[in-house]
């Protein structure tokens, strides 16, 4: 199957932290909140700041597993089977749910079958998993791929002039 992510889209951790205090202010009003549910990996530094802007000290997370290890370019092309590594008690009500991002709506429509009162809420939405989540920040288009902190290392970059085509 070929890659579906045409475009990158690099988040600097200035920017992830910006975003993620822009959800607390958004959050802050529709609570009040018991805790934040973060889903492994990508919801849990999100989640860390979110604890702390809107000074909530009840969290917990829900391991799942839905994309494999990256390629070369640190693109992870298909989502492989959802696997649940750790589950949550209750049905979610008074909890926000916090990922980085929702991309095919995968993973967000098994985590509400498990969470149904749970308020969902991502840095990044895209079109085919917007409709899944509750509250977002920044949409991106659905081939493109984003790129967080914490997958990327700062290297020397070759100045476009002295590219060779």
């Amino acid at each position: 199957m070929s890659n579906p992510y045409h475009m990158d889209f690099p988040v600097s951790w200035d920017e992830l932290h910006r975003n993620a205090r822009t959800l607390s202010l958004r959050l802050l009003d529709k609570g009040p909140w018991k805790g934040i549910i973060a889903i492994t990996r990508g919801g849990l530094v999100p989640a860390a700041i979110l604890a702390r802007e809107m000074d909530i000290r009840l969290i917990d997370t829900l391991c799942v597993v839905s994309y494999g290890k990256s390629d070369k370019s640190g693109t992870q092309a298909q989502q492989g089977e959802l696997n649940v590594l750790k589950g949550v008690e209750g049905d979610g009500e008074g909890m926000l749910l916090i990922d980085d991002l929702v991309d095919t709506g995968k993973t967000a429509k098994y985590v509400r079958e498990m969470l149904p009162k749970a308020h969902f809420a991502t840095l990044y939405a895209k079109p085919a998993g917007k409709p899944l989540v509750d509250t977002f920040i920044t949409e991106v288009s659905q081939d493109t791929w984003i790129r967080f902190p914490w997958d990327m290392a700062y290297t020397f970059a070759t100045p476009l002039a002295d590219r060779e085509n």
